[in-house]
């Protein structure tokens, strides 16, 4: 049979069938098992003709069966043969033997295509989610951060409000406290302090030498 890709196909099916009513079985029709056999050649030559032959070799077997039953039992009681087809069976569904090697490489090139594209479905599935979790993580830390900055600068233009409200009641105050709060952020990461008048000459009597030559200092 040619299908309807123009591919040459070799088609073999059962009918199974009951006289449904005997009286035109055996009078209507002459030859009734003849003329039930062309029936369902042209059926399946019909059916088989609008399909392609990949479809008729695999996944429209089931179709093609159902189809082909419809219009036979059609057929068949518009010619008043007295017969109920049952049902319709596709047995054996080959290319034709000097090509079948050819479609056979044709059947393995599309399994193992249908194999690669499976094996790139499964790595997709296993690191598409995981980029998708670290970029949700990712966007989570910046959001993190963008709000740990905003709080900041929010917490930090509050108390520059509030220190100008204080600076404006009493500036000297306020200045003087400013100085004093820096002073104890400031001196505790200085080593040494030196604090000496104003009117002092210089330091040097003031300085601990012991430190430079590597003794301990004196109390």
């Amino acid at each position: 049979m040619v299908t309807g890709d123009l591919n040459a196909a070799l088609v073999e099916w059962v009918v199974q069938y009951r006289i449904s009513e005997p009286l035109k079985f055996l009078f209507e029709v002459r030859q009734p098992g003849a003329t039930l056999r062309y029936v369902s050649e042209s059926v399946m030559r019909e059916v088989v003709g609008d399909r392609t032959v990949d479809e008729v070799i695999t996944i429209g077997r089931q179709e093609i069966e159902s189809e082909a039953l419809l219009k036979m039992q059609a057929l068949t009681t518009k010619y008043a043969m007295g017969i109920s087809i049952d049902q319709v069976q596709l047995k054996n569904i080959n290319p034709p033997e000097p090509v079948q090697a050819s479609f056979n490489e044709v059947n393995q090139a599309q399994q193992e295509k249908e194999r690669l594209i499976n094996e790139a479905r499964r790595e997709y599935n296993k690191v598409i989610p995981l980029a998708e979790g670290e970029k949700d993580q990712r966007i989570r830390e910046a959001d993190g951060y963008r709000l740990k900055r905003i709080n900041e600068a929010e917490g930090d233009a509050a108390r520059f409000t509030a220190l100008l409200a204080e600076y404006v009641k009493a500036p000297e105050v306020t200045r003087r406290r400013i100085y004093i709060e820096t002073l104890q952020d400031v001196l505790p990461g200085i080593g040494s302090k030196i604090i000496v008048d104003g009117s002092t000459a210089s330091i040097l009597p003031l300085l601990t030498l012991d430190r430079a030559r590597g003794d301990k200092p004196r109390k």
